[in-house]
C-alpha cells in the first residue's frame, strides 16, 4: 500500500477572514473531548458487534454472548462501557438483563458511518 502525501498549500497565505468566521462556530474544548471520548467507545469492534446485534433486537446477555462467541462476564464488560456512553439501556426481567438500544440515534450514526464508508472512493 502506497501512502500519498497530503496535499498541502504550496505558499503560506491566511485569509483571516475565512478564519474569523468560523472560529466562533467551533466547538469548545470540553464538547471536543466528549465528542471523542464518545466515538472511541465505537472503535472497538465487539462493541460494535453488540450494538450491530441489538440493532436486530432486545436481547439478553446469555443470548448476546451465545452471539458474538465470548463469555457472559467478557459481555457483560464491554455492556458497562456502552451504557457509560449512553448507548444501550437495560431493563429486569426476574433473573434476566435485557439490553436494548439507547434511542434511534444510535441506530443513526451505525447507518450513517456505514453509509460513509460504502461510498466509492473520490480522487482528488
Amino acid at each position: 500500500m502506497t501512502i500519498e502525501k497530503e496535499p498541502v498549500c504550496c505558499e503560506e497565505h491566511h485569509h483571516p477572514s475565512v478564519t474569523e468566521a468560523v472560529r466562533p462556530t467551533m466547538p469548545s474544548e470540553r464538547t471536543l473531548l466528549r465528542l471523542s471520548e464518545f466515538f472511541k467507545v465505537f472503535g472497538d469492534p465487539t462493541r460494535l458487534r453488540l450494538l450491530t446485534a441489538l440493532d436486530r433486537r432486545e436481547m439478553c446477555v446469555c443470548d448476546l454472548a451465545d452471539l458474538i462467541g465470548m463469555t457472559k462476564s467478557a459481555v457483560s464488560h464491554q455492556l458497562a462501557a456502552l451504557r457509560a456512553a449512553h448507548l444501550v439501556t437495560y431493563r429486569r426481567e426476574g433473573k434476566n438483563v435485557y439490553y436494548a438500544l439507547a434511542d434511534e440515534h444510535v441506530r443513526l450514526i451505525i447507518e450513517c458511518a456505514d453509509e460513509h464508508l460504502s461510498e466509492p472512493e473520490t480522487r482528488s
